[in-house]
């Protein structure tokens, strides 16, 4: 038996355990919420509460299943409004290449990208890192978000976290019964969905990512649409939060690229990784050898093609990221 914790006595201890737990906490708040800050948001409120509440927990083995409890009461206040986050995709079909943008719907419409330094373990078994990438995807977290939270919660803890049915029922103060009920609607809700865009398979091999990314980045940054359309699965999916403007397909999205979105000629890119995946932050010319923050694109593949370009059209994105404020000439490239 742990010893049992008391007051603030051993807090420098409890502090950096419920620190180690931050990753994970993270990522379950994350697949909840569907944004990046929020999740923090969410984590940083449930490490506070718990730390403040170290006496009521009697023995450290049941700190994890505490904590989870405490960040599932916090997520689940979070969504009591009526919002779901959602992807353009998830909006209406795809646009012409000259549609106007539509209206700025703001960041909450939207399921943002997460860095997977906050959510990826350093160290883990290979599968275990596979599976949490597959259920970082951004088509998977806005698929969570058609299932009341309740159900939500349930199906993270059940098929994400493998979680068993009573130690859920204890944690959200249900029966396993309930459990296993909300499980099975929100399995049927997530299977009408179509959850295969953009999907990225699983034993994808991180060196091709690699290397199709930096083919991705000198296409781009040269602006070779010849060679940017050799690397796009012909069903590519390319869209820009906050506006529900998305396009379809290698012909449409150089077409957008040389027109609306024209702009982007000269840019420069700095490689990262969201969503389980290859990511880039893009930063827009700003004067005489200066570039400033534009857009976090998440780069889906499949196939050892792209087949999703999101770009989030939020600067301060890149604080969350740890990308640099800005870009001079001997950064850049």
């Amino acid at each position: 038996m742990c010893p049992v914790l008391t007051g603030r006595q051993g807090t420098d201890g409890i502090e950096l355990e419920l620190e180690a737990h931050r990753r994970a906490l993270t990522g379950y708040c994350y697949r909840m919420l569907g944004s990046g800050s929020e999740a923090e948001d969410a984590v940083q409120e449930t490490l506070v509460r718990a730390w403040r509440s170290a006496d009521r927990l009697r023995t450290r083995e049941a700190l994890k299943s505490w904590l989870y409890r405490i960040a599932s009461n916090v997520c689940l206040d979070m969504l009591q409004g009526p919002q779901r986050r959602a992807q353009p995709m998830d909006l209406g079909p795809a646009s012409a290449a000259d549609s106007a943008l539509g209206p700025d719907m703001g960041e909450h419409a939207w399921v943002q990208p997460i860095a997977d330094a906050r959510v990826l373990p350093d160290a883990a078994d290979p599968a275990a890192i596979a599976e949490g990438r597959e259920t970082l995807r951004l088509a998977f977290v806005a698929a969570l978000q058609h299932l009341p939270p309740r159900q939500r919660a349930v199906l993270i803890l059940r098929e994400v976290l493998r979680w068993q049915a009573s130690e859920v029922a204890e944690l959200l103060d249900t029966s396993v019964a309930s459990v296993n009920s909300a499980l099975q609607r929100a399995r049927a809700t997530l299977a009408s969905l179509d959850l295969d865009s953009g999907a990225a398979p699983a034993a994808v091999d991180d060196d091709e990512q690699r290397a199709l990314l930096a083919r991705y980045v000198a296409a781009f940054e040269a602006y070779d649409m010849t060679s940017l359309v050799a690397l796009l699965k012909d069903d590519a999916r390319f869209s820009m939060p906050p506006f529900p403007l998305w396009v379809q397909g290698p012909d449409d999205i150089v077409a957008f690229m040389l027109g609306t979105g024209a702009h982007c000629r000269g840019s420069r890119l700095v490689a990262t990784s969201a969503n389980g995946g290859p990511a880039v932050g893009v930063y827009h010319a700003a004067a005489p050898g200066t570039w400033e923050p534009w857009a976090v694109v998440v780069v889906e593949t499949s196939g050892g093609r792209i087949s999703g370009l999101h770009h989030f059209l939020f600067p301060k994105l890149f604080a969350e990221f740890g990308l640099p404020a800005r870009l001079q000439d001997e950064q850049a490239g």
